[in-house]
């Protein structure tokens, strides 16, 4: 893609230190074109026990991994993370990862280096539609600690998403009535300062999701949040993507920053966390 990195299509990321510590120690070098490649992301002289993480590929698919150690290294189990339980997040290309430098760098991975928890990536670039049916398939990933929403970027209309959110919820709680659902407004386009049309249309299926959320909490689903992404990105949203769409590094850490406290605060009032 000509907007997005190879090291974040393609690469391979490596982090050492543990959970509450990772520390980013480097990142494959090869050529695009390579089908296959071999790269260092980690050296070090002293030899003393440590914890390692590999963040893989956000877009090319990855069918053999092959890691070499020193030939005295001994290998174990890693750290177990805080909780059994999985946070799934269904959504866009930008949920995948697009358009990160490197594999760390989504979202989803920077919330989980902080969080210690198992994160599913849902992110379906240009096809995160609402579907009832990845509701369903959602639903069936089991023990589930929370399920985020994040797919309003791939609707082709405010019509469609109005038509589809509804379901998706529903489907979801008629398998997990209780699992905190934390739905999320798209981040605004960088250019919408320049088109009112984009603004208008942003905000339409706000409005929309605000209320849909505020019936069904009085309806009696306590455990359903919104998020509204107008500011996720910051007051400088079109600094924060590559394409007034697909955030940075720095908008994704962004995204981070403003989505840690709510899964934070979902987490524990689900009694998944303190």
């Amino acid at each position: 893609m000509y907007h997005m990195p190879p090291t974040g299509q393609c690469g391979v990321d490596a982090y050492t230190g543990g959970p509450g510590s990772w520390i980013h120690t480097g990142t494959a070098s090869f050529q695009p074109a390579d089908t296959e490649y071999e790269s260092l992301v980690f050296s070090c002289e002293s030899k003393e026990r440590r914890s390692f993480m590999l963040n893989l590929p956000l877009y090319q698919g990855v069918e053999e991994l092959w890691i070499g150690l020193e030939p005295d290294a001994e290998v174990l189990a890693p750290e177990p993370y805080d909780s059994g339980k999985k946070i799934i997040v269904y959504g866009t290309s930008i949920t995948q990862g697009g358009c990160a430098s490197r594999p760390g760098m989504s979202y989803t991975n920077i919330l989980s280096r902080r969080m210690n928890l198992e994160f599913i990536n849902l992110g379906f670039s240009g096809n995160g539609k609402g579907e009832a049916e990845l509701a369903k398939l959602s639903a069936e990933i089991n023990d589930p600690a929370c399920l985020v929403i994040d797919y309003e970027a791939n609707c082709v209309s405010t019509e469609n998403y109005v038509r589809t959110l509804p379901v998706f919820i529903q489907t979801y709680r008629d398998y997990h009535p209780d699992v905190p659902i934390i739905l999320i407004s798209r981040v605004p386009h960088g250019a919408e300062s320049l088109r009112p049309d984009l603004l208008q249309a942003r905000m339409e299926r706000k409005a929309f999701q605000a209320d849909l959320v505020r019936n069904l909490q009085e309806a009696g689903d306590a455990r359903l949040t919104f998020v509204d992404g107008s500011s996720l990105l910051g007051s400088d949203p079109g600094e924060a993507t590559v394409d007034g769409v697909h955030p940075t590094d720095l908008g994704f850490k962004r995204m981070a920053d403003g989505l840690e406290p709510v899964l934070a605060m979902a987490l524990a009032s689900a009694g998944y966390a303190d």
